[in-house]
């Protein structure tokens, strides 16, 4: 193999591994972070969130009771309450989520979320944020989280709209689902 093949392939499998290390779920001691993903409504938003699944494998319940990002002013655990007369808002959970033991916590679209106040900018298609996820118990569990703004609610696993997979063309999903 020459050299230039050998840069080539390593210049690949470099850019295939970063690809996919935001899909890959975090792990600390017997807690697991997984389906992660972020969006905000648009490049000039404020405010965005991410949502994620947590699993505790362990034979005792832990609470997520802090979240910290560099991506925004604040970030907090909110959930959605549905109000009189269809209005919708927001509340922070300051008790933090519990996560029981043998169980598992999904922070979801309309419902519990991970919210970032006070963006510098919207997130865009494919950053990568960091995040660390502070628990009662597990401590502090450090996770790349990738923007998926294409995403429906609903979705799982990572969105391949619009991805060339080896010649294999993917349709184009269009986002105008903002939340």
């Amino acid at each position: 193999m020459s050299f230039r093949s050998f840069s080539l392939a390593a210049a690949a499998a470099t850019t295939l591994a970063v690809s996919f290390a935001t899909t890959l779920p975090a792990l600390a001691a017997d807690l697991t972070i997984s389906d992660a993903y972020a969006r905000s409504a648009g490049a000039f938003a404020k405010t965005g969130a991410a949502y994620f699944q947590v699993s505790n494998q362990s034979g005792t319940a832990d609470r997520l009771i802090e979240v910290r990002s560099d991506v925004a002013k604040l970030a907090q655990l909110h959930s959605v309450l549905n109000l009189e007369n269809g209005v919708v808002g927001m509340r922070h959970l300051k008790e933090g989520l519990v996560v029981p033991a043998g169980g598992s916590a999904v922070l979801k679209r309309g419902g519990t979320h991970v919210m970032f106040m006070g963006l510098a900018s919207g997130f865009e298609q494919g950053q990568v944020i960091s995040v660390t996820l502070v628990f009662e118990n597990a401590g502090e569990i450090d996770v790349d989280i990738a923007v998926d703004l294409l995403r429906k609610p609903g979705e799982a696993g990572m969105n391949m709209d619009g991805m060339n997979m080896n010649g294999m063309e993917m349709g184009t999903t269009s986002a105008s689902d903002p939340g």
